[in-house]
This record gives C-alpha cells, sequence and structure tokens, in this order.
C-alpha cells in the first residue's frame, strides 16, 4: 500500500519529522523508515440472488449467519465445513470476531518491509473493495474475488499475495469467516493497531467463484491525474472530499520496484497512521526523481520519501487541496473523515440484507 504490548500507547504519541539512521527494534515501538535521514438451520437454497438475500435477512435476524457462495447460475452452495458448523448450531458472535481481530493483531509484528505486516493488510481490504461499481453493481469485498486468477495477477494487486497468504494462518484457525469478511476485518484491524482512528465493521459477506471476478482497471493508475481519479472514485460513489480522505491511507507501507514499480515509503514512519502525508504533502519541496523507474516525487530535502503522481495532485487540483490542506492542519478531521470513508469503502457491494447487524460494530483494540 504489532505485538500486544506497548503498541498502541507508544504509537500515538506524534511521529517526528526526522531523526537519524536507527536499525528497526523488534518490538511494538512506532518505527520510521530506516532510509530517513530525518443456531437457526438455513433456509434451502433459493433459485434466485433476491430470494437468496431473504434467506440470509432470516438467519441473520435470528443472530445467526451462514456464508453462501454463489455458483455461476446464481445458485446458493454453502461449503461443507461451513455447512456442518451451521448444522451444529455455530453462531458466530461478536465475540468470535474480535478473536479473529487479535489473532490478525498478533500476526502484524514481523520481519517484513518496516516491520509489520500492517500495511499490506490494509491494501488487501482496499482493493479486495474498490472494484466496486454503483452503476452495475458489481465488484466490491463481497465475492473476495482477489482469490482467482485473473484479478489476483491484475497489476494494481501485484504483492497482495503476501497479504492473503498471512492470513491463511488466521483462516485455518477460523474457518468459519469468509474471506471477505476477513480481508477487509484484517484492514479494519491493521488501521485500528497502527494508532488510527476506531473503523466501524461488520461481518456478512460471502464468497463467490471465478466467475464473479471483476476486470481489470478498476483500481486508480498512480501515474495518472485528476481525472482519473475522479473517474475512479466517482465509479464506486465517492465525491472529491471522500477522495481526498482516503487517500490519507498512504502515510502507511511503502512501494516496491518489483509489484508497482515505484519505490519507497511517503512518510518517515509508514507503520503509524497519522496526517503526516498530507503535512509532508504542503510543508516539503518535491521534485522529479532521476532514475530508470516511472515517474515519481522525492522529497529534495532527503530524498529519501517518495510521492506518486496521483498524491501530488492533491495540492495542484482546486478541489482536492482545500481538503488536504484541512487536514494536514487537523489530524482529528482527517481521523473523523477517514473513519467513515474507509467503513464504506469496505462495506462495497455488500447487500445491506447480508449483514449480520443492523449497524456496523466498533472493535476493540488488542490493548483494550
Amino acid at each position: 500500500m504489532s505485538s500486544v504490548f506497548f503498541r498502541t500507547s507508544l504509537r500515538r504519541a506524534a511521529a517526528p519529522r526526522s531523526f537519524p539512521r536507527v536499525t528497526p527494534f523488534r518490538s511494538s515501538i512506532l518505527r520510521y523508515s530506516t532510509e530517513s535521514t530525518s443456531g437457526t438451520p438455513p433456509p434451502p437454497p433459493p433459485k434466485s440472488n433476491t430470494a437468496l438475500f431473504v434467506g440470509l435477512g432470516a438467519v441473520v435476524a435470528a443472530g445467526g449467519v451462514a456464508y453462501y457462495a454463489f455458483s455461476d447460475d446464481g445458485t446458493a452452495v454453502k461449503s461443507g465445513l461451513q455447512a456442518a458448523k451451521v448444522k451444529a448450531n455455530f453462531v458466530p458472535s461478536k465475540d468470535d470476531y474480535q478473536k479473529v481481530y487479535n489473532r490478525v493483531a498478533d500476526l502484524l509484528d514481523a520481519e517484513y518491509d518496516d516491520g509489520s505486516y500492517g500495511p499490506v493488510l490494509v491494501r488487501l481490504a482496499w482493493h479486495a473493495s474498490g472494484t466496486y461499481d454503483k452503476d452495475t453493481k458489481t465488484g466490491g469485498s463481497n465475492y473476495a474475488t482477489m482469490r482467482f486468477e485473473p484479478e489476483a495477477l491484475h497489476g494494481a494487486n501485484a504483492g497482495l499475495h503476501v497479504a492473503r497468504e498471512h492470513l491463511e494462518k488466521v483462516k485455518a484457525e477460523y474457518p468459519w469467516i469468509s474471506y471477505g469478511d476477513l480481508w477487509t476485518l484484517a484492514g479494519v484491524c491493521a488501521i485500528q493497531e497502527m494508532a488510527g482512528p476506531k473503523i466501524p465493521w461488520r461481518p456478512g459477506r460471502i464468497d463467490g467463484f471465478a466467475a464473479d471476478a471483476t476486470p481489470d482497471g478498476r483500481l486508480p493508475d498512480a501515474t495518472q491525474g485528476a481525472d482519473h481519479l475522479r473517474n475512479i472514485f466517482y465509479r464506486m460513489g465517492f465525491n472529491d472530499q471522500e477522495i481526498v480522505a482516503l487517500s490519507g491511507a498512504h502515510a502507511l507501507g511503502r512501494c516496491h520496484p518489483d509489484r508497482s514499480g515505484f519505490e519507497g515509503p511517503w512518510t518517515f514512519a509508514p507503520i503509524t497512521l497519522t496526517n503526516d502525508y498530507f503535512k509532508l504533502l504542503f510543508d516539503e519541496k518535491w521534485v522529479w526523481r532521476k532514475w530508470n523507474g516511472p515517474k515519481q516525487l522525492q522529497d529534495k530535502k532527503t530524498g529519501s520519501l517518495m510521492m506518486l503522481p496521483t498524491d501530488y495532485v492533491l495540492v495542484q487540483d482546486k478541489s482536492f487541496k482545500k481538503y488536504a490542506k484541512a487536514y494536514a492542519d487537523d489530524q482529528d478531521l482527517f481521523f473523523k473523515d477517514f473513519s467513515n470513508v474507509v467503513s464504506r469503502l469496505f462495506e462495497l457491494g455488500v447487500p445491506t440484507q447480508q449483514f449480520v447487524a443492523s449497524e456496523p460494530w466498533i472493535m476493540k483494540n488488542s490493548d483494550e
């Protein structure tokens, strides 16, 4: 796009703008880029999707959830394991999903990138959801179709096999959870555990088939400009303010030449969510990097940070700029708007009738 002890309390301290080269610690202290120098059985399978959703509504009304996957002709098919659990009156509760959250949190810290799988898990949840088309009602997080080719091989999803494979450990322990719920819950966990705001979330996504996969080209192309961003995000149902708020996720992680082609982190604290992404856009002087890779900018002062063309457009486009400046000046405002829009993003493509709760839940952080 951390371990339980000490994670949130230390990361929520304001991140310094620069500091000397350090060697990352294995503990969950706030890390900086080392490159910087500064019960009820389900109803019989219905014959149409509409009837299916009604059936799902009946199940969730009883407090339970049965996960379905559609076949090519719309027939509801349950996996053997999930069906067995439903038959045994297994009804996942909020506490069960909290256990999944906690297990993901346990697996965040690792010898990976800047010391955490958090950013790549956020990217997985984002890309699994951001394929939604509001006009055709296709795509989104409902079917977890990135499990299949060719979607798994789309250029925008390069490297996300790392996140999917990492979460298989959790799936093996909690096989009743759908992939769509697992991936989006992992994204929520990663954001909250990296000092970000609470992200309202609720389960109800179902696992589909390869036939449900979306075509390439639905995710942002970082080499493009303002018109492209609007085309991509308006298709999902977002506006300019929400485009900018979602862009703030680039406070996390880094680009890899063997994946996107770009290289480097956006901020000096790539595993801590702050509004530094916006601050840096305005406070640093950005110049085009001279190298053999795709066009990207680097900060003139240290040369260790980067911005993509789609990042830099946030301070060039008049409408985008006013929101970016507001977030640079007010982290609380950014967190409020970011929380709202990410929660919406992660629900794209999921029929309301499938959700097991009428309102999203707030999941506890691992230290709560």
